[in-house]
């Protein structure tokens, strides 16, 4: 610690008997650790009096610089900014769990024949949603499933607006086909009734829906309405017999367990709605070492909900202290918000249950890992890089030299850290011209590094041969960089497992055999900064190519194209617009927002 500008125990003896937030600074006045506390004076003297704290907590205090302080009026809104900062801040000795922005919701829209959708982002008040879901996967299995069901359109309302005649989906029973006026406006109305019942539990008054329409379609001697009736109830059977948490009631509840396994920690998430559980998510915490699970669950129950839609009744496999979240919970969601964790019966079956998949996940990532670090380790022994664990690829991805897009993807502590991924539009040189766009990525990248900002890779892959190594050794030099380089060539037959890996200075290719670990871990890498390049080339390309698309249209000028843009938000908007919605902007009329649409589809 500098205690030449820090001292904490004058610092500590200044500070008030309230409660607030603390953050604690490195000399370089990065955040280490932000906390809220009761009482401040408390709290951080207790940093620096106690002898028992753990060899992470330690070795933070020995880094500490300076201390900030915020005086809040009540611990619930310290445990509000604390939870903000958190998140904003991402300090390094902060227990953190990935940020998933937003949950995956089904919606209803407010058409007369409503459209059921995947749904991400924030709510219209037009709409009705229903979810969170805990991963896309659960949200459109359950669409795939209320279409089977109730053949629900699922279309856009470009599409919806245009069609004469029925679709695909009408053809395979998925759609009752609404465009084209095949089913009436009150029966489709019923079945989304049904629908919206069926995401809230209530399958009994569902299947009596049905049962009753389809009885009384049979009395009326109306047969193919009763037959498709009744395959809609057996398709509701089917349903019900997938799910394996049923409850009597329709409870909304997430259930939250952490498990420990060789000093692991993770928390699974399942999620409950209108009695149908949707699945589970796993969360592996960082900086979490020496925590207490009680720790890591308070830690992960602020930043899973203090900034989304929290369900009345939260489960958890350990107590915690409830009394302040409950309080901020239902005071966020409007509604009374109880979390608890002695219970009986269906709910501690829930709860074991997530435990048993919280170990499960937990097994599983042990086995990857163990896998991870036997690739790191044969790679090390090759490369006689005994400290490597950052791993940095780059990779150029074009189509006859348009829309060159570079990608650096990072391999770090054992895995891939999406994260940390990044893109290079390139601009400014002769198209195909690959060199010369790795070298605009490579002095991109880097010159950051040079002027002290990112972290510093051990090893930087380049997916190419001789000369691709050499410009990167070339941007290195004149860079003043000293990052170990090699470069990945496929091999005369281009076939997994013959790759040959050079090195600067290194005459004679390096060939590892096709079962090597150290292979596998450089394959891993290379195909994802493939896979990553080739994604924002298509995306680029896509967007130039729909650009010239709209300049191709004859009678189309520059301040019209202006115009559509501004209209759509871009030119996907355009590409979905119906040639009624075209024909309402200015300058636009019917016969040429007839010609737009038709160069779209």
């Amino acid at each position: 610690m500098n205690t030449t500008t820090f001292d904490p125990k004058k610092f500590v003896a200044s500070l008030p008997l309230l409660p607030g937030v603390y953050r604690m600074l490195d000399e370089a006045g990065q955040v280490l650790y932000v906390g809220k506390a009761n009482q401040l004076k408390k709290r951080v003297g207790s940093y620096f009096q106690k002898t028992n704290i753990s060899p992470r907590i330690r070795l933070m205090v020995s880094h500490i610089a300076r201390i900030e302080v915020t005086v809040t009026r009540t611990e619930a809104e310290a445990l509000l900014l604390e939870n903000n900062l958190i998140k904003s801040l991402k300090p390094r000795y902060n227990i953190l769990f990935r940020d998933d922005k937003t949950y995956p919701y089904i919606v209803f829209t407010g058409h007369e024949f409503p459209r059921i959708a995947y749904y991400r982002g924030a709510p219209q008040r037009q709409n009705q949603y229903f979810g969170p879901y805990p991963n896309s996967y659960a949200a459109k299995e359950t669409i795939a499933l209320l279409q089977k069901i109730f053949r629900l359109r699922t279309c856009e309302d470009n599409v919806f607006n245009n069609r004469t005649r029925p679709c695909l989906l009408h053809q395979i029973h998925r759609c009752k086909a609404p465009c084209v006026k095949f089913v009436s406006a009150e029966e489709y109305a019923a079945d989304v009734r049904n629908a919206v019942l069926l995401l809230q539990g209530k399958y009994g008054e569902v299947e009596a829906s049905l049962r009753s329409a389809m009885e009384l379609a049979a009395e009326e001697m109306r047969y193919e309405q009763a037959g498709a009736l009744r395959d809609q109830l057996q398709a509701l059977r089917t349903v019900q017999q997938k799910q394996y948490m049923e409850s009597g009631k329709a409870t909304d509840a997430d259930i939250v367990a952490v498990a420990e396994l060789d000093g692991e920690l993770c928390v699974t998430l399942a999620v409950v709605r209108g009695g149908r559980h949707l699945g589970d998510k796993h969360f592996f915490p960082q900086n979490a070492a020496g925590e207490s699970a009680s720790e890591v669950l308070e830690a992960f129950l602020a930043q899973q909900y203090l900034s989304r839609t929290i369900p009345a009744l939260i489960l958890t496999s350990i107590p915690v202290a409830s009394e302040e979240l409950e309080n901020l919970f239902t005071e966020q969601a409007g509604y009374k918000v109880q979390i608890r964790h002695a219970v009986t019966g269906e709910r501690r079956q829930w709860l074991d249950m997530a435990l048993q998949n919280a170990l499960l996940a937990l097994q599983q990532q042990a086995g990857q890992q163990a896998g991870q670090m036997l690739r790191v380790e044969a790679l090390r022994n090759i490369l006689a890089m005994p400290q490597l664990k950052r791993i940095e690829c780059f990779d150029i991805s074009h189509t006859m030299g348009e829309a060159t897009v570079a990608s650096c993807v990072v391999y770090d502590d054992f895995a891939m850290r999406t994260s940390e991924y990044r893109r290079y539009n390139i601009t400014g040189i002769t198209g195909g011209d690959d060199y010369a766009a790795m070298r605009q990525a490579l002095l991109r990248r880097y010159q950051k590094l040079q002027q002290g900002e990112g972290k510093r890779a051990d090893l930087v892959l380049i997916d190419g041969g001789l000369g691709q190594l050499g410009m990167a050794s070339e941007v290195m030099s004149e860079l003043g960089l000293d990052i170990p380089l090699v470069g990945v060539a496929k091999g005369v037959e281009r076939k997994p497992g013959m790759e040959q890996l050079f090195r600067p200075l290194v005459e004679k290719p390096l060939q590892l055999a096709a079962d090597n670990p150290a292979l596998h871990l450089i394959q891993q890498v290379r195909d994802e900064a493939h896979r990553f390049a080739i994604a924002g080339h298509r995306a680029k390309r896509g967007k130039i190519r729909m650009a010239s698309m709209l300049e191709e249209i004859a009678g189309v000028g520059e301040k019209r194209r202006r115009n559509l843009l501004a209209r759509f938000g871009g030119l996907k908007g355009v590409q979905q617009a119906s040639i009624e919605e075209l024909s309402q902007v200015e300058g636009i009329s019917p016969v040429l927002a007839e010609k737009i649409y038709q160069q779209f589809h």
